[in-house]
């Protein structure tokens, strides 16, 4: 669909909620005015008001939305708002019912009531400004708030020292058909393995010492990938005992390894993550129909899953995540329906549904043959929130991602309050987060909600070749964090 922008310059605001409202049509931005279908919106200030007018065309039928604010209270953010919002009702006749999120565009919409409550808000107040400015369903509206109740549960277990760690292994045994991550196969790179665990150890010993001198510690720690598990059990002792020697785990409340597939998992593996300390693990199906798996490229099968399970729970394991797709290839709402049953049948204290997203690296974005329609990707989610609901599972944290089926969400489910306490801080951004390993985004928060980003190089390869620069980067901004004021975790 054509955009054309009249006296603002926001395309990124508008062109992220065209793409939530119409995902299946090309974006196509123009600077100049056209004729025919496609979308303008304009901006025009008067003497008392600031007025942002949306006209959306399509099959020759045209709509308006307008919406206005006082040029008094004018403010980058309710500029931004009242440009989507006007957008929003201009497409709204357009579309076959109102969308889940409204005019809500952003990958985090948890931001916004979470930061609502830590004001001072309610629940209540939370969603009344879910409803009144973005025109967000009940249903998600509940949602959103539940997870953020959860986030400010989680931010006052934080103290200004605090942080979060994340180490990643960016190798799997083969790659799944819905996989955008950078991530090397087993069998392409397994020779980067060795060299990459030998230079993600040095940058441990460089942080560690770095967070001691800065007076840092880490509240959570999360090893994930990619598949950690990829690496054998002699190699991931070594990985963690690095982590126990170089880094202070006196104020550590969680400790997580992802063991995300099943094939990569066994007694000795679970033992070794067990003893040096990680007290929580991922076991991720993703489906438990066969035929999905092999459609998607995941080799094990449904039983490999069941029998890694108990093999966790025989281990000492009490806190495992779950992973769930709703959307994949081949599947249908019974079929999904089936899976969560069978999941739940292991009784794990964490379940992650994801809605699948169809991102540009992976090979399902240019090759969709059998894949649901977001209807029933619609009725996957919404029988699995009422069930995990109804089976005492709450919703602890939320986001969503471009190219989402339905312009669903993604959600974190806990049992008993085992909830990710890193997921919250890492999507909600209420600490910072140093982040170790190929790929790796370190975020060092700022005054003002304000965050800094540091990425390491990308791919292994490059990782591996550029170990001095990324030692020296890191050295850097453990520096800046040493002389950085402690602030409070509250913002407004």
């Amino acid at each position: 669909m054509k955009l054309y922008l009249s006296g603002h310059a926001d395309r990124y605001a508008l062109e992220q909620l065209q793409l939530c409202l119409f995902p299946e049509e090309p974006m196509e931005y123009c600077q100049a005015p056209f004729r025919g279908d496609g979308a303008v919106s304009k901006l025009s200030y008067g003497k008392q008001y600031l007025t942002a007018t949306a006209r959306i065309t399509r099959n020759g039928v045209s709509t308006l939305g307008v919406q206005r604010l006082a040029l008094k209270k004018e403010s980058y953010a309710l500029r931004r708002r009242i440009l989507q919002r006007a957008y929003y009702l201009a497409a709204l006749p357009h579309l076959p019912a109102p969308p889940p999120w409204g005019a809500l565009s952003g990958v985090r919409p948890t931001k916004l009531s979470t930061r609502h409550l830590l004001g001072g808000g309610t629940a209540q107040s939370a969603e009344r400004l879910l409803e009144e400015s973005f025109f967000v369903t009940p249903a998600r509206r509940k949602l959103c708030v539940q997870a953020s109740l959860a986030s400010v549960e989680a931010a006052a277990l934080l103290e200004p020292e605090d942080l979060s760690v994340y180490i990643g292994i960016p190798f799997c045994p083969s790659r799944c058909s819905y996989c955008s991550f950078v991530s090397q196969t087993e069998g392409s790179a397994g020779r980067l393995l060795s060299p990459y665990l030998d230079c993600l150890l040095r940058e441990i010993e460089t942080v560690g010492a770095g967070l001691r001198r800065a007076g840092l510690r880490p509240r959570t720690l999360y090893i994930g990938g990619g598949t950690p598990t990829t690496l054998s059990a002699g190699q991931i002792r070594l990985l963690m005992e690095a982590v126990n020697k170089h880094f202070d785990r006196s104020r550590l409340i969680e400790y997580t390894v992802e063991a995300g597939r099943p094939d990569t998992i066994d007694p000795e593996k679970l033992r070794v993550i067990r003893d040096l300390g990680a007290g929580r693990i991922s076991i991720n199906p993703q489906t438990m129909n066969a035929a999905v798996l092999r459609a998607v490229g995941r080799p094990h099968s449904p039983e490999d899953v069941e029998r890694a399970y108990a093999q966790a729970v025989a281990a000492g394991f009490t806190s495992v995540n779950m992973d769930l797709i709703a959307g994949l290839p081949g599947d249908d709402p019974e079929g999904f329906a089936r899976s969560l049953d069978r999941v739940l049948a292991l009784d794990p204290s964490n379940v992650t549904v994801h809605t699948l997203a169809l991102k540009k690296g992976a090979e399902l974005f240019t090759h969709r043959e059998a894949l649901p329609s977001q209807a029933a990707v619609e009725e996957m989610v919404d029988h699995a929130n009422a069930l995990l609901s109804a089976r005492g599972y709450v919703p602890y944290y939320l986001y969503r991602q471009k190219y989402m089926s339905g312009s669903l969400e993604n959600v974190g489910w806990c049992r008993d309050g085992d909830l990710c306490l890193y997921n919250i801080y890492m999507m909600e951004e209420l600490s910072s987060i140093l982040a170790l390993g190929g790929g790796a985004v370190s975020k060092r928060n700022l005054p003002e909600g304000r965050l800094e980003r540091q990425c390491n190089p990308k791919y292994p390869k490059q990782y591996v070749e550029r170990i001095q620069e990324v030692l020296a980067a890191k050295t850097a901004l453990l520096e800046q964090l040493t002389t950085d004021p402690k602030e409070s975790i509250i913002r407004e």
